[in-house]
């Protein structure tokens, strides 16, 4: 068939075409300069009712929920207005988080575990959201939440057994460090594989629907996660069914060593993920645990009322490595962390309650020494079990225990073959 076009190649005044690559605004050595980064003062976002219709405020989606301003004091609608207890447990769980993050960052460094992940900078993500949901919510977190366990009162020790893979790990050593799974805190197996707790919270929070329960889910990941599939295959399940849970999207401006620019940061928010599958979209100060609170219970009222589904962005900074595998020295400038224009969540929460009478230096001075020890106690308690440097510390033919209700024939075979030749090393393998 005679067609007219001409051929693109034949066209010489035509530009090539370009590939774009993100780049980071900072690398190793460059000064830093925030200031294009758009912060709009506390108080300004307006409050819409929870159970107003998701495109009637596409607008938050791209904003900044603030409620702390610069003076440490709350302002503007989603002020949520906290008794003065209440403010300093949750300062206090956070300050417990970063307690524990620094002794079992050096436990890794004096080879008592394999690997780590500290949370600093965004401890507000998620003991703020702790306080505001019910205990019997279900939290399907990524590996950066484990204030949602510290702010729930669950024990250090238990958790530093999982850390350590001893005999009290109650996993078996059978997950990464830091990969909890506590059922009686509602908090769901913490996976590696990016974002797979996206859909799983999404078929709970329907079975919850379906059941005619009153709880509701909560999920987290990180700004790279929004890359993966399994976000999107949630969010349509999410939006189509309703589904009462809330998901968070913590962008904290860095993967292992690669920045936010790769999961599309540069092009629009993540919030605005929300505004193509028609539900509730939330930016919000990461750094501000008022902010956090109110934005989480605003979507909790919206999830437990049929309203569906929030996708809430946490506006936060990942002020240390990503893990203990990470040096952030490598790909970005040792500037960042202390030059974020959000601050620190610990401090601004610290400085609010200055700010209304009802704390001091000194006061936050012996906290942090008592967390401490409080810390280091459980850590003692927790080494009695073991630690990982020191070997193996659970039966080897433990190995093929969980994974099957009835273990199938190959496994049967596997785990004989193998029993046969520790047997015939001579090393001990039997159950204790």
């Amino acid at each position: 068939m005679a067609t007219d076009r001409v051929p693109d190649h034949l066209k010489p005044n035509l530009a090539p075409l370009s590939l774009y690559v993100p780049e980071p605004k900072f690398r190793p050595g460059d000064a830093v300069d925030f200031t294009q980064v758009p912060i709009p003062p506390a108080g300004q976002a307006r409050r819409p009712d929870p159970a107003d219709a998701a495109d009637s405020f596409i607008d938050l989606a791209f904003d900044l929920v603030r409620v702390l301003d610069d003076e440490g004091q709350a302002v503007g609608p989603w002020n949520p207005r906290l008794s003065p207890d209440t403010l300093r447990a949750m300062l206090r769980s956070m300050a417990l988080v970063r307690a524990f993050d620094e002794r079992m960052f050096r436990a890794q460094r004096q080879g008592k575990t394999s690997f780590y992940m500290k949370c600093t900078g965004e401890e507000a993500v998620s003991v703020a959201a702790a306080h505001a949901l019910d205990y019997e919510d279900m939290c399907f977190p990524s590996y950066r939440q484990q204030g949602l366990l510290i702010a729930r009162g669950w024990s250090m020790v238990d958790m530093m057994n999982q850390i350590y893979s001893n005999t009290a790990d109650r996993l078996q050593g059978k997950q990464l460090p830091i990969m909890y799974s506590v059922k009686e805190a509602g908090f769901f197996s913490i996976s590696g594989n990016l974002t797979t707790q996206y859909p799983q919270a999404v078929g709970w929070a329907m079975a919850s629907a379906a059941k005619g329960d009153t709880r509701i889910a909560a999920t987290w990941c990180g700004d790279g996660s929004t890359a993966e599939g399994d976000f999107h295959s949630a969010c349509t399940f999410a939006s189509v069914y309703r589904a009462p849970v809330i998901f968070n999207v913590v962008n904290n401006q860095w993967a292992i060593s690669s920045f936010s620019g790769f999961a599309g940061a540069e092009s629009t928010t993540f919030a605005a993920r929300a505004v193509g599958y028609g539900i509730a979209g939330l930016r919000v100060d990461g750094n501000d645990a008022l902010a956090v609170y109110a934005a989480t219970l605003w979507a909790a009222e919206r999830a437990r009322t049929n309203q569906g589904p929030t996708l809430i962005e946490h506006f936060t900074y990942r002020a240390e490595g990503h893990s203990t595998s990470d040096d952030p020295g490598q790909y970005r400038s040792a500037g960042e962390p202390t030059a974020w224009p959000l601050g620190d969540p610990i401090k601004r929460l610290k400085d609010h309650l200055v700010a209304l009478g009802e704390w001091d230096d000194e006061r936050h001075a012996a906290q942090d020494k008592e967390l401490a020890e409080q810390v280091k106690a459980a850590q003692k308690q927790a080494e009695t079990n073991g630690v990982l440097g020191h070997g193996l510390h659970q039966p080897l033919d433990t190995l093929f225990d969980g994974v099957f209700e009835e273990m199938p024939w190959h496994l049967r075979e596997q785990q004989a073959q193998m029993i046969a030749e520790e047997t015939a090393s001579g090393r001990p393998w039997a159950r204790k």
